[in-house]
């Protein structure tokens, strides 16, 4: 848990809006010794605070991350594996943990696929801030009793997509599994998609939730908190992608 709470802190410093508070920051401490310099700091964070919280630089930013739609096609996998996104803890008005609303995004998915398909699904999500009940325990039960869509295999034990990848393919190879729709975010979706082929999976990206917007306004220039949101998980996504392709190679 130690190990997950300093993945955190340190995501929080090295994205928005964390890296830039920590720039002004820098600025405002260097503003009497080289006022020139931290001048500089100061308008250049609050610069990028503000084209990041455009609506507009987030959609680019994801939009062109995210990989493209794949062919209209069922075929190929043997099996769903669904990633979490997240829950929401002592939920009052469900009497305890829920799935987040991202993770409930990918399950709605998860049931639409799998009742085309009528394929077997997996729900990958462990609880590394300590909590009882595990992130798949949680997804299990909404697809099951919300979604009456069953569930055959519960990944309860992992903390990252890394994670994710390396107990699925456990789990599954055991049954001579290797071919899988993947259900992610499309935003997640490298990411996951390369962590699950290095552990050995053949991966049919089933990504939901792609970012798209119906026209150009002049909402799209002012900043806001959600757009700021959806460019710090781009570069997010970046990190995290760079990080786990050095955890591969070493």
């Amino acid at each position: 848990m130690l190990s997950w709470q300093l993945t955190h802190v340190l995501t929080a410093l090295l994205l928005p809006p964390g890296i830039l508070i920590l720039v002004m920051a820098g600025g405002l401490a260097l503003r009497r010794r080289r006022p020139h310099l931290g001048t500089g700091l100061i308008a250049s964070g609050l610069a990028a605070l503000y084209v990041l919280s455009m609506p507009l630089t987030a959609h680019v930013l994801l939009a062109g991350w995210e990989p493209q739609p794949p062919a209209a096609t069922t075929d190929g996998g043997a099996a769903i594996v669904v990633l979490g996104g997240g829950k929401s803890h002592s939920a009052p008005e469900f009497g305890g943990d829920t799935v987040h609303g991202a993770t409930l995004v990918r399950l709605r998915y998860a049931a639409h696929l799998q009742r085309r398909t009528g394929l077997p699904i997996l729900v990958s999500g462990g609880s590394p801030e300590g909590s009882p009940q595990t992130e798949a325990e949680l997804m299990q039960r909404t697809l099951q009793q919300e979604f009456s869509v069953p569930v055959r295999w519960v990944e309860g034990g992992s903390a990252n997509t890394l994670d994710n990848a390396r107990l699925s393919y456990r789990m599954l190879a055991a049954e001579n599994i290797r071919s899988i729709h993947l259900v992610t975010h499309a935003w997640h979706m490298p990411r996951a998609q390369l962590v699950f082929e290095a552990a050995g999976f053949k991966v049919i990206p089933a990504a939901t939730a792609y970012t798209t917007r119906y026209r150009l306004t002049i909402l799209d220039f002012l900043p806001n908190a959600r757009a700021l949101r959806d460019s710090a998980l781009f570069f997010h996504e970046v990190i995290g992608i760079v990080w786990y392709r050095l955890r591969l190679i070493l």
